[in-house]
């Protein structure tokens, strides 16, 4: 493995920064437990078709306080119900609980819990969860199979689709066609909030605590989805620009959770010359409550803790995942619409995640990772690519996790 280079506040890589400005507002237990360690928004409102307890009178879920442990739920669980007859599944599917097609809900292991399902048509849900490790209540939209049902006998494959910094779980259906194409196959979609959060449990100065968005994703959304929605052990994650970085590191902290990984320009080696310092200049940047340092730490005091967080660190941990990974080279491509400057964030940000793509692929490839790779050229940091590149994925992805097609 080659050597890093730990002191990359230096000189060069100041000069980096100042090249390349906001760039990829990236990033920003078995039970899956991460390798080497031991386990101590709004959305749009439309009708309900299958709702069942409205958050208590006066208290906003955006802004509800999650319960302080398990066991200490101060309002009853409520129900979820299969969406009417006609498109998910039918109301009764005679291997329920009292023949109505309804199912109690059940919390995750530490007393995250589903405070509202909002109905979209019969094929789509969004979750609240009350998550004990943001200390808030956030989303999941769930894309359903058209033979889902929440009393099945059976359960699903799952498909977790991460979104980048600066966005929300609403991106994928807003930007890509994800809807359709999971309508052709037997799988579950899962599209969690990840906020600007870096897809990382908080460093905090060495405190720990709030955010943890890793614990929400890997524990909390994970045990809901297969406690509630019929979801399976076979799972496969893909995300873009932060979110392509939370599905390779995730895969590489809980080695066995996803049977393929794909990130679609995502910054895959943290501590590559100039990585740090922009990763630091990104997060501090006007208008960000939070900073490199207290996501992840001082790069230099702190480098153990960047380490156990780097995708290119962790490649040994991804023998068992399939892992594809894929960008531009921050040039002008065929699907950048608009005559943006040279020197466009779109621009030099995707020539940034590259240059750590590629660093990571050198490290996968010498640990004996199955990897695939797609190095396209021309193309910048946007939506058209990942959404290609989703497609060209989609057969491999559902394939790994046996997802048949209709």
């Amino acid at each position: 493995m080659r050597k890093q280079v730990d002191r990359s506040i230096a000189i060069g890589s100041i000069v980096a920064v100042a090249v390349v400005p906001t760039v990829l507002v990236l990033m920003p237990w078995q039970e899956f437990e991460p390798a080497g360690t031991k386990s101590n928004n709004s959305s749009p409102t439309t009708p309900a078709d299958g709702l069942l307890m409205p958050p208590s009178p006066n208290r906003s879920p955006g802004a509800e306080r999650a319960p302080s442990a398990a066991g200490q739920d101060p309002l009853p669980l409520p129900d979820i119900d299969t969406p009417a007859a006609g498109g998910g599944g039918g109301g009764t599917s005679g291997n329920g609980s009292a023949g109505n097609g309804r199912a109690t809900l059940k919390p995750a292991d530490d007393g995250a819990r589903i405070t509202a399902v909002k109905w979209h048509g019969k094929r789509q849900a969004d979750v609240s969860i009350a998550s004990p490790a943001l200390g808030s209540t956030q989303k999941v939209r769930v894309l359903l199979p058209r033979a889902w049902s929440a009393t099945a006998n059976r359960t699903w494959p799952v498909l977790h689709a991460y979104h980048g910094g600066s966005d929300t779980y609403l991106s994928w259906t807003r930007s890509t066609d994800i809807e359709q194409l999971a309508a052709k196959y037997d799988v579950l979609v899962a599209l969690p909030e990840g906020a600007n959060g870096s897809y990382v449990d908080w460093y905090n100065d060495g405190k720990g605590g709030i955010p943890r968005w890793e614990t929400f994703h890997t524990q909390e959304v994970r045990q809901i989805l297969e406690r509630n929605f019929r979801a399976g052990s076979a799972r496969a994650a893909m995300g873009i620009s932060s979110g392509a970085q939370g599905a390779v590191t995730y895969a590489g902290r809980y080695p066995g959770m996803f049977k393929y990984a794909g990130g679609f320009s995502g910054v895959l080696s943290m501590l590559s010359p100039g990585i740090p310092a922009l990763l630091q200049y990104i997060n501090a940047r006007p208008g960000h409550d939070q900073s490199a340092s207290m996501i992840w730490g001082d790069p230099i005091r702190d480098r153990a803790n960047w380490v156990a967080h780097d995708p290119y660190h962790l490649a040994p941990n991804m023998r068992g995942t399939r892992i594809h990974v894929s960008s531009g080279n921050g040039s002008k491509g065929p699907l950048d619409k608009t005559n943006h400057a040279p020197w466009d964030i779109r621009y030099l940000s995707e020539s940034q995640v590259e240059r750590t793509n590629r660093d990571f692929v050198r490290s996968a490839k010498s640990a004996g990772v199955p990897l695939t790779t797609n190095f396209y050229g021309a193309g910048s940091h946007t939506w058209g690519y990942w959404k290609r590149e989703m497609h060209s994925q989609w057969p491999t992805m559902m394939s790994a996790i046996r997802a048949r097609k209709y």
